[in-house]
């Protein structure tokens, strides 16, 4: 499980190489919806393959095509909305994408637990992947300005016979060479010349990664310490979806008062207007890390131990959306590669978590009874130290946004890419 579930997120580090910097050449919808179609044709043969080799591969390949909804959905929220709206719809976007893999892993476990087996879990991807795939071809307009001037100019070709009307973008077609060396190299760039991009990066591969390490986590401590059925041990990850959709409703409120009011008074609105809550939301992850670890015991009550997921779902969420906000109002037009760096990193690094965080919480998930001075001292008798180190992480990484808050401007003035 740990295996499928680290290919597909390596599978989101390969496709942001291609589909993010294409959103820029090709326009928002064509590269979109050609990686989402390739993304449902991949289910396929998961649903159909007889062995762990087929599976497995077209896991990989269905991460690869997945990941163009999060590498050109920023960019395409940049074309059209002023950043007031535009947080609002970013924490809405990012909402969907966080809570989306916690109730997936619940029915998931569900469905393969049921008569019907662990196939049905891709035949479901299909069918939802086809009706919401039809639903958003005819919805989604075409949004880059660049592509939708080039359409102009041809249109006013076409109907004036004014053959030398053209657009910016027909001054300099981009030729394979052109968007192999140029475009495909800039993700990369960016991070390397960037160094709020490579920090924000840093920040949100830890907490991308967080997240699908508790997915292992979470039936390490219910189910094997607990004792829950396999499906009791998913439920706990409600209260991380809960304290998702509160941490997008904690942003959006945000943005629709305090951000909203400063933008009404004339005073120019910074990229650093969105930290804030990001400083809000890394306390609150690193609370609730602590509060996991430290209300594990099985000796204990549960509860305290599920509603930590609140906190941590908070700041999850608080941070990546953020984050996410942050990285396109400084690099707009340019977001979208941007932001496919910041998947490259996160999730090859991200990819990895699922794969350690058996081993990290057996081996650090000692028993408080070896260490007998403590045993005296508390009174339950086994802690997640592996818990306690992802909190200290987690305080480490905290002073980032407050960094950038205050001197986030004169970082971006330095920048070659940065508005």
């Amino acid at each position: 499980m740990a295996l499928g579930t680290s290919l597909f997120v390596f599978g989101f580090a390969t496709g942001p190489i291609l589909f993010g910097p294409a959103s820029e050449v090709f326009g928002r919808k064509s590269p979109f919806f050609l990686g989402y179609l390739l993304f449902v044709l991949t289910q396929f043969p998961v649903a159909l393959g007889h062995d762990a080799g087929t599976v497995l591969t077209f896991r990989f390949l269905g991460g690869v095509t997945s990941s163009v909804c999060p590498a050109i959905a920023g960019g395409w929220l940049a074309d059209f909305l002023l950043p007031v709206e535009r947080g609002v719809a970013v924490a809405i976007f990012a909402a969907t994408t966080l809570v989306g893999p916690g109730i997936g892993a619940i029915f998931g476990q569900i469905l393969v637990q049921s008569a019907v087996g662990w196939r049905s879990v891709a035949w479901t991807t299909i069918v939802l992947g086809v009706v919401f795939g039809i639903a958003g071809f005819i919805i989604l307009p075409e949004t880059y300005l660049p592509v939708l001037e080039q359409r102009h100019a041809r249109d006013l070709r076409l109907e004036t016979k004014n053959w030398a009307l053209h657009s910016k973008l027909d001054e300099r077609p981009v030729s394979l060479h052109d968007f192999l060396t140029r475009y495909l190299t800039r993700p990369l760039v960016m991070l390397i010349l960037e160094p709020i991009l490579f920090a924000m990066t840093l920040y949100i591969t830890f907490t991308f990664g967080l997240i699908y390490l508790l997915f292992v986590a979470y039936p390490i401590s219910f189910v094997q310490q607990r004792g829950f059925s396999a499906i009791g041990g998913t439920l706990p990850l409600l209260s991380i979806c809960v304290g998702i959709v509160l941490g997008g409703f904690y942003a959006s409120w945000y943005t629709l008062t305090t951000f909203k009011r400063k933008a009404a008074t004339g005073n120019n609105l910074a990229p650093e207007d969105r930290l804030p809550p990001m400083i809000v939301g890394a306390a609150s992850l690193a609370v609730g890390l602590f509060c996991f670890a430290w209300t594990s015991s099985p000796a204990m009550n549960p509860w305290p131990q599920i509603l930590a997921g609140l906190p941590i779902g908070i700041g999850v969420q608080v941070i990546l959306l953020q984050s996410l906000a942050y990285l396109i109002d400084i690099y707009t037009t340019r977001a979208a590669s941007a932001i496919s760096g910041t998947m490259i990193v996160r999730s090859l690094i991200g990819g990895t978590f699922p794969l350690f965080a058996i081993r990290m919480y057996h081996g650090l998930g000692v028993c408080i009874r070896l260490i007998p001075h403590l045993q005296t001292l508390l009174t339950w008798q086994q802690v997640f130290w592996a818990t306690n180190v992802l909190g200290i992480c987690a305080l480490a990484l905290a002073p980032i946004p407050v960094v950038f808050l205050y001197y986030g401007g004169r970082i971006r003035s330095l920048g070659k890419y940065s508005n």
